[in-house]
């Protein structure tokens, strides 16, 4: 730095400080960088990117107040709807949704009844179903209608049965085990269909459902689980005492249940007693149907016990 001697002493040149500032930048005046334009332009990038998609008919507002995209989405919405109603249609036609809540319809004290009532029918009296208004009560209020939550669940624990006897034997398999259930499905689904054909074909005026002859058909998985159990507790002889005895009751319910559906309803829509031959073929059909279930009883379960 360079002094110089003035009258006062010495005084400081601005040359030097002067020479930084034109070294730094070209303004003197400027102490620090603006950066202002480095904010700026992201900014005004979207901005200029949603101008050009508003002006190129873009905006969302524009899509709500579009009267050609309001009028898609009410067609679509009405489609789904007429879809939705097809396919409820269709299903309740071919599978009734709305009456299976009928026959699911039982609680712990109608289970329990009813179960007596399939191991030891020989001291009921009374098998006709009650009807409130030309409509048969729900299963939990009368132990003579049918219900499918006990067949249901007879024929899982059937197959759970089965299983465990499998394992005794050393021969279980998944496989083995989805042969054994869909073996007892089929032979359940072939049972109702060879029923249907047998009414149809008798010409039976009767109110029994497809629904009622499955229930009917699914009680006899109940005298094959105490049939298996017993036979895994206590050998082939309880196994074969314990099946005969459930297949006699079996039979007797049957019986019991099926002619009251098969013959006095038939006689009361033909408005008289039904005799003859067409009383015969419904005797025959009824005691065919009742003989049937032990048969499939022995033929499901035999080789279970060793």
């Amino acid at each position: 730095m360079d002094y110089t001697a003035t009258q006062s002493g010495f005084r400081q040149q601005p040359n030097m400080r002067m020479g930084n500032s034109s070294m730094d930048g070209t303004d003197g005046s400027q102490l620090f960088e603006d950066t202002s334009g480095v904010a700026a332009g992201p900014q005004a990038g979207y901005s200029n990117q949603q101008a050009g998609l508003q002006a190129a008919g873009f905006s969302g507002q524009s899509l709500l107040s579009d009267p050609m995209s309001n009028l898609a989405m009410a067609y679509g919405s009405s489609l789904a709807s007429q879809g939705r109603e097809m396919v409820d249609k269709n299903l309740d036609r071919f599978i009734p949704i709305s009456k299976l809540k009928y026959y699911f319809a039982v609680d712990t004290v109608y289970v329990g009844k009813k179960l007596g009532l399939l191991v030891f029918p020989y001291m009921h009296e009374n098998w006709e179903v009650s009807y409130q208004q030309d409509t048969p009560v729900a299963p939990r209020f009368d132990v003579n209608a049918p219900d499918l939550y006990i067949p249901a669940m007879a024929f899982i624990t059937y197959i759970l049965v089965a299983g465990l006897a499998l394992g005794t034997q050393n021969k279980f398999s998944p496989e083995l085990l989805g042969v054994q259930a869909s073996s007892a499905l089929v032979w359940l689904i072939m049972e109702v269909l060879a029923v249907l054909l047998s009414l149809y074909l008798v010409t039976v005026n009767t109110d029994l459902t497809t629904i009622d002859l499955l229930a009917f058909s699914g009680y006899k998985y109940v005298g094959m689980i105490v049939g298996v159990v017993s036979g895994l507790l206590f050998g082939r002889p309880a196994y074969y005492l314990s099946l005969l005895w459930c297949c006699a009751a079996i039979f007797v319910f049957m019986i019991r249940t099926l002619r009251l559906k098969l013959l006095s309803e038939a006689a009361a829509a033909e408005g008289r007693q039904v005799r003859g031959s067409r009383n015969q073929l419904r005797m025959y059909l009824t005691m065919s149907i009742a003989g049937a279930q032990p048969l499939f009883m022995f033929w499901l379960t035999y080789h279970l016990i060793r």
